[in-house]
């Protein structure tokens, strides 16, 4: 039996759950299953996927889970501490335990899809899959296929949401189950908002989250979105985030990847009118033999329209890293801006990294910059601190953490920064001895 039967089977045997679903839905999930048939998993003889061999996953034994069942005190131990709306999802599977979304404004909608679908399913049958289609990849024909759960986010015009959008994603261990949830996002004109995607669980959990996220910015929208990536080191996270963006509308992305055994990220944002902005920052961290890829594109489809990213891997014992950056400018879009840069440390010899940026640009009038580099930490300036009293193990920890700062720094909710900082440092080598000075200098700044 080929690794897509297995996956086809699975579907089959859910689809007693399907029969009262409308007939749009139906029509898609079988475009979805039909196209994930016709491709297959990707191979490492694909473009797209040399760097990244997925058969663990192709050749897992996935169930789906069936219930919520989440201890809320292991549930508030790797939840975020922060003030925000939250909507909870463990194996996929909506909590309305572990939710609190009961003081939204009447201007905001936070809801899982399966409610959305059930209240009004042509208000989502619009826009759901329009950015993110069959086409997009295996993946996404196969989220598509297996399409049930997941978040819808509507923001009205106008509407400054207050405290951040938390969409938590848990993963139990035990029976290794799959997942597909959907994320949906509508920002309605000169909105502004902050989501958060937190994907976290159990240490000895092994499953597959496979994520489709559609983003939509309406005319001078403002969007920070975080994607805090901390599964465990035995599950499997693939993510596939397309971001529409409208005039004068500006959105930050955060992909913060500490967790999970084999990661693939693909991120793409259309600036499809004047005056958009778009900023694609990045950290992403390996260890043992964790492997962490990172594909992303910029399209300039319209004149006067910004980028800018910057991405950085931090590498140890045999990971293997992977980033690959397009810039795509379209004929005639005069007078843009897109800066891309890609930064790497590697603290073993035996640590990898393949990192590839592009520029595609079909106009003459334009700004465009991008750059790679890949090395370890400066000697000189270790000797620079050991002149200062410090010992070089602590010496060579401080400039970990500074490597990772310049994205850090950016982070503007304290909370995700201290939380990856000290998962850095936590997650550095034992010589480095420096996570207790990073809980010191929490504590000051408390």
């Amino acid at each position: 039996m080929s690794d897509t039967q297995t996956f086809l089977d699975t579907l089959k045997a859910r689809s007693s759950n399907y029969t009262a679903e409308p007939t749009w839905i139906a029509a898609r999930r079988q475009a979805g299953a039909a196209r994930f048939e016709a491709l297959g998993f990707p191979t490492r003889r694909d473009e797209e996927w040399k760097y990244t061999d997925v058969r663990s996953i192709a050749q897992g034994s996935f169930a789906l889970a069936d219930d919520a069942e989440f201890s809320p005190a292991s549930a508030a131990a790797l939840t975020l501490p922060i003030d925000a709306y939250r909507l909870t999802f463990v194996d996929g599977v909506f909590s309305s335990a572990l939710s609190d979304v009961d003081s939204l404004p009447s201007s905001v909608q936070v809801l899982p899809l399966s409610k959305a679908l059930a209240e009004n399913h042509e208000a989502v049958g619009g826009p759901l899959g329009r950015l993110t289609g069959v086409d997009f990849s295996p993946f996404a024909a196969l989220n598509t296929a297996f399409m049930e759960e997941g978040a819808v986010v509507r923001i009205a015009p106008g509407t400054v949401v207050e405290k951040p959008i938390l969409l938590q994603f848990l993963s139990r261990a035990g029976q290794p189950v799959m997942s597909h949830p959907r994320v949906l996002v509508e920002a309605g004109g000169r909105s502004e908002a902050t989501l958060i995607e937190h994907y976290t669980g159990e240490s000895e959990a092994t499953n597959f989250t496979n994520v489709v996220g559609e983003l939509m910015l309406d005319r001078g929208a403002i969007l920070a979105h975080y994607k805090l990536q901390e599964a465990p080191l035995g599950d499997m996270h693939v993510a596939s985030i397309h971001v529409e963006q409208s005039r004068d509308t500006r959105y930050t992305s955060y992909n913060l990847s500490l967790g999970g055994g084999l990661v693939r990220n693909d991120l793409i944002s259309d600036l499809n009118g004047q005056g958009a902005e778009t900023n694609f920052l990045g950290l992403f961290f390996g260890q043992g033999r964790q492997h962490v890829d990172n594909h992303t594109k910029v399209n300039h489809n319209a004149p006067l329209t910004f980028s800018n990213e910057n991405y950085k891997g931090i590498l140890d014992d045999r990971a293997h890293g992977v980033f690959n950056g397009k810039v795509y400018v379209k004929r005639d879009s005069q007078k843009i801006e897109g800066f891309q840069s890609n930064q790497n440390l590697l603290l073993s010899d035996r640590a990898h990294i393949d990192a590839k940026p592009e520029l595609e640009i079909y106009a003459d009038d334009v700004k465009c910059s991008h750059g790679t580099t890949t090395g370890q930490l400066d000697e000189e300036a270790i000797y620079a601190l050991r002149t200062r009293g410090i010992d070089e193990a602590t010496a060579r920890g401080l400039l970990t953490l500074a490597f990772a700062g310049e994205v850090l720094d950016k982070v503007t909710l304290d909370a995700i920064a201290e939380r990856v900082e000290l998962a850095v440092a936590g997650k550095l080598p034992e010589r480095f001895n420096l996570a207790g000075l990073v809980e010191a200098a929490v504590s000051l700044n408390d």
